[in-house]
């Protein structure tokens, strides 16, 4: 599973991308998200308000329920706005 994340997203993980393998247990977003956690404290602190976080899965905007699995790509950034 790549892994992309954007904005300040990816000055609180230290990292732009990366290939993950998390474990079978994670099955949707929500999931992802709660172990990505577990991996330190840049990744508690990105993820620490999911208010202010998008989430895409191979592209397309998702809602944190939706599915993912070992080949997708999944995006993490905060909303954007216009002006």
């Amino acid at each position: 599973m790549k892994i992309l994340y954007f904005a300040w997203m990816r000055g609180k993980t230290g990292i732009g991308e990366e290939d993950v393998s998390p474990p079978e247990t994670v099955t949707d977003v929500a999931g992802l998200v709660a172990w990505l956690k577990t991996r330190g404290p840049g990744f508690e602190d990105a993820f620490s308000d999911m208010k202010v976080v998008r989430a895409a899965v191979n592209q397309e905007f998702v809602e944190l329920d939706a599915a993912v699995g070992g080949n997708d790509e999944v995006a993490f950034f905060p909303p954007v706005t216009g002006g």
